[in-house]
């Protein structure tokens, strides 16, 4: 899940666009991220889909962001799904290339910095990659989850695929064979841990920075191998070679990383801690 970012070379102008169909802003070491086509209730157009490929690959690369927001324009639907006018034109000469066709995710492109999905509204179809690859998603009490692609005479594979990696397969496989007739609620979502916790759409903005700033507080290069040491146990068939590749990532970084010697000493000292920055070539 780590080995593509290299693709873009990282300069200052990168987070900053311009955006055709994103709205991207700083706040200190947080990335906001919204998906902007409201005409199509955000939908993911061929656009969009190119600028969340190059907005991933800049903040994983820009050295001062340690936690991105992911979010949806308005309040009607955090993401529809896929643009169904392009999923239809086959002038566009897609191919079967997975590697290439679907790096509009962060998983896909590779990032290795926590990233909070915000689900405000409807989420379905494609939308459903971000809740599955992002690091945690929060949930505004009036969204609603769903996966009509048999409606619209498409396969259903790589949402619930991701989905099933975290959910009980038998929940993923309703949401599949229903398709639009079965919609989750907010609270059903949360009991199946799609989401992590449901609050109210007027404090759900507030809410995503407090905790994105929870985790922009923490050592962000124990969080980038705490996130390596989890996510590379799910790829593994030996839990073995989990915990000791897991114990390897743990003694390099308490022998040789400052972050492991700064944190003790500024809980000690009672102040915050001041975190090494994620140098660029480590990135």
């Amino acid at each position: 899940m780590f080995e593509n970012v290299n693709e873009l070379d990282y300069n200052s102008a990168a987070i900053e666009g311009p955006w055709k169909q994103l709205v991207v802003h700083r706040d200190g070491h947080v990335l906001w991220i919204e998906l902007d086509n409201p005409g199509a209730l955000n939908a993911v157009s061929p656009i969009m889909q190119d600028e969340l490929h190059r907005v991933w690959l800049a903040y994983d690369k820009d050295p001062e962001l340690r936690v991105a927001v992911l979010i949806g324009a308005g309040d009607r639907a955090f993401c529809s799904g896929a643009d169904v006018s392009a999923v239809a034109d086959t002038s566009r000469g897609r191919t079967s290339d997975y590697d290439r066709e679907t790096k509009f995710t962060p998983a896909h492109v590779g990032v290795r910095k926590p990233i909070i999905c915000v689900v405000n509204g409807v989420c379905a179809g494609a939308g459903l990659h971000f809740v599955a690859d992002c690091d945690f998603a929060i949930a505004s009490e009036t969204a609603t989850f769903l996966d009509p692609h048999v409606n619209v005479g498409q396969v259903s594979a790589l949402e619930p695929i991701g989905l099933a990696q975290h959910l009980p397969l038998g929940a993923v496989m309703r949401m599949v064979l229903l398709g639009k007739y079965e919609r989750l609620d907010a609270q059903r979502a949360y009991e199946l841990g799609m989401v992590t916790e449901v609050v109210s759409a007027s404090s759900l903005r507030d809410r995503a920075l407090e905790l994105a700033r929870w985790v922009a507080a923490g050592s962000p290069e124990a969080i980038r191998l705490s996130r390596e040491a989890i996510y590379g146990s799910l790829e593994s068939s030996s839990l073995h070679e989990s915990l000791r590749r897991g114990f390897v990532l743990i003694r390099a970084h308490a022998d040789h990383h400052p972050d492991a010697q700064e944190g003790p000493r500024a809980f000690f000292e009672r102040r915050d801690p001041q975190w090494a920055s994620l140098a660029y070539d480590d990135l």
